[in-house]
């Protein structure tokens, strides 16, 4: 896939672009269905597939403040991205110029001269340009002057009795209730946070017998406090493990932490990038009366997860 992250570096319009618009945050699989849609339709008119997001996310510029966090961060978004298959991901940086931006000058300037779209695929509710004030209704009156077809896809992966549509806000909202499971049907794959390891109280292995790596997050999206069945990912090596993510309540210093403990690793993990998968979640915090207790429930946690965990 190519990445464009500059605009201007754009010499000369692709061929017949097949463009989906959209902050996929998450790129859970209703976004991965509209790619799938958006690469079969680039397929049957010998085009090029493309998406276009933007960083920072839209929310993030205009609210400045009281913005949800996000699930996936620029760097995974992309990569997620890039394994669906389209040709091309379109980062457009979004600053003051780009929100001032006219619904007419996006379509005309952006879309048209710079990418050369010739399909343009969004949602019914698609909105943009200064103001939010382009629409579907206005693209339908403008595309078959400018020599483009428009496609408007209902929303694709309902879940749920109710037929609930698949959203990045209802996966937030999963993710902060610990359901992580339900998350991951919704995802895809499973939730993943992303952190680089620092020292901590040195309590896991000293004191309790169990080694963990304390994680200083990147990501911004962390699931509800409790024990968790993991994988950790180290140097593109992947080791079933167990998470732990709270205050610590037994040793009553009410820290928050995120520490992991590689069920079946030995090593230095000190300064090195580490992704966590979620599983499932376990149980949720417990005060314990003394540390035998503690260790007893951790043991069993060990085992339980062993059970659950795929590698």
């Amino acid at each position: 896939m190519q990445l464009i992250e500059n605009l201007e570096a754009i010499k000369q319009p692709f061929s017949k672009a097949v463009i989906t618009i959209g902050n996929f945050d998450g790129v859970h699989i209703g976004h991965q269905a509209l790619f799938s849609e958006v690469i079969q339709k680039a397929d049957s008119i010998g085009g090029s597939s493309m998406a276009m997001t933007f960083e920072p996310h839209p929310a993030r510029f205009l609210k400045k403040e009281n913005f949800p966090p996000l699930i996936t961060l620029y760097e995974q978004k992309v990569e997620l991205i890039s394994r669906t298959g389209l040709d091309a991901l379109v980062v457009v940086p979004f600053n003051e110029a780009f929100a001032s931006l006219s619904p007419q000058e996006f379509v005309e300037d952006i879309l048209i001269k710079r990418l050369g779209v010739k399909v343009l695929i969004v949602g019914p509710d698609y909105c943009f340009g200064k103001g939010r004030e382009g629409n579907v209704e206005y693209l339908q009156q403008i595309a078959e002057p400018l020599d483009f077809e428009l496609m408007v896809v209902p929303w694709i992966g309902q879940a749920g009795p109710d037929g609930e549509r698949i959203s990045s806000t209802r996966i937030r909202e999963l993710v902060q209730d610990g359901k992580i499971e339900e998350a991951k049907r919704l995802l895809g794959r499973d939730y993943q946070v992303r952190g680089m390891v620092v020292k901590g109280r040195n309590r896991g292995g000293k004191l309790l017998g169990f080694p963990t790596a304390n994680i200083h997050l990147t990501d911004e999206l962390c699931p509800k406090t409790g024990v968790y069945a993991v994988t950790m990912q180290v140097d593109d090596v992947v080791y079933p493990a167990v998470a732990n993510i709270g205050y610590s309540p037994t040793f009553d210093d009410y820290i928050f932490t995120v520490e992991v403990h590689a069920l079946d690793f030995s090593g230095d993990l000190y300064d090195k990038k580490i992704k966590v998968n979620f599983i499932a979640r376990l149980r949720g915090e417990i005060k314990f009366p003394n540390l035998d207790a503690l260790i007893e429930q951790i043991r069993e946690d060990i085992k339980i997860a062993r059970e659950i965990i795929p590698v």
